[in-house]
Order: structure tokens, then C-alpha cells, then sequence
């Protein structure tokens, strides 16, 4: 039996035991709550041969999909902040850390890391009849790969 099987904190994981971070043009705008995206796929190419022969798979580009974060919006740490935000829209440069995190709330492991440039920001939807959570939202372009290596 391997070490970490017999570690019941490194054990199966949920969707709630990660650390997700963003940083915004070298901006550390702190933890996120969601993350979604980010898979890494590839492009499906295949040979058709004469003959009615079977095809020949012939693999494909890498791709990544756009990440999105979001988090509870809050006034103070957040409202000052929109305006320069929506402005790095198709500019400014993003960092996402995505952390696993044991069911202790302790780091675990090596992060992946997605960098890219911020395609989108979503403020928080507005319903003067409804009590749900207020959330801002961003979306970025991946440039490259995800990482997993230290920081």
C-alpha cells in the first residue's frame, strides 16, 4: 500500500477543497470561490483511407479551454476595483492558481497554473426579487498550457 493511500487527509477529494487565487496584472486580487473550465483537449484529425479502410487517428493541436472565476462580490474589496477591471478587458494579463487542498484546509501538492489574458468581466446580476448571493465574474484566455510545478 503507497504513503499517501494510507493518508486519509490525501485521500478522495470534494469540489470545495481547493485554493484558487487570480492575480491581475501582477495584482494579487486574493481568493476565488468557482472555477470553472480550463480542460485541456485537442483537436480531432483522422485519415480516411481508400478502400473503405479504417480510419487512422492522426492525434491533434492541444487546446485549452477559457477559465472563468467567481466569487461572492463584496463592496469593499471589490467595488473600487470594477472600473479598472472592466478596463483590462482584452488587455490585462491574468494568473489563476488552482491549489488542492486536503479536507484539513492544508495546501497539498503542486498548483495548476493557467495564464492568460482577461476576456471578460461580469458584475454581479441585479433582482430586486431575489435573496442569492451577488457575484462578479471573470474570464480568461489561456495563453499556452497549465503548469503544475512549484511555485
Amino acid at each position: 500500500m503507497a504513503a499517501e493511500d494510507k493518508d486519509t487527509t490525501a485521500g478522495p477529494t470534494r469540489q470545495d477543497t481547493a485554493r484558487i487565487t487570480v492575480e491581475l496584472d501582477g495584482n494579487d486580487l486574493g481568493v476565488f470561490d468557482k472555477l470553472t473550465g480550463g480542460a485541456v483537449d485537442s483537436d480531432d484529425n483522422k485519415y480516411y483511407p481508400g478502400g473503405m479502410g479504417a480510419p487512422v487517428s492522426l492525434g491533434g493541436r492541444k487546446t485549452v479551454d477559457n477559465v472563468v472565476v467567481s466569487r461572492l462580490y463584496r463592496l469593499v474589496r471589490d467595488h473600487s476595483h470594477i472600473g479598472k477591471w472592466i478596463d483590462g478587458v482584452g488587455k490585462a494579463k491574468g494568473k489563476i492558481t488552482k491549489h488542492p487542498m486536503d479536507i484539513n484546509g492544508n495546501v497539498w501538492g503542486n498548483p495548476l497554473v493557467y495564464v492568460g489574458r482577461l476576456k471578460r468581466v461580469t458584475p454581479p446580476e441585479i433582482d430586486s426579487e431575489a435573496s442569492g448571493a451577488a457575484l462578479v465574474e471573470m474570464e480568461f484566455i489561456i495563453d499556452g498550457f497549465p503548469t503544475h510545478s512549484p511555485e
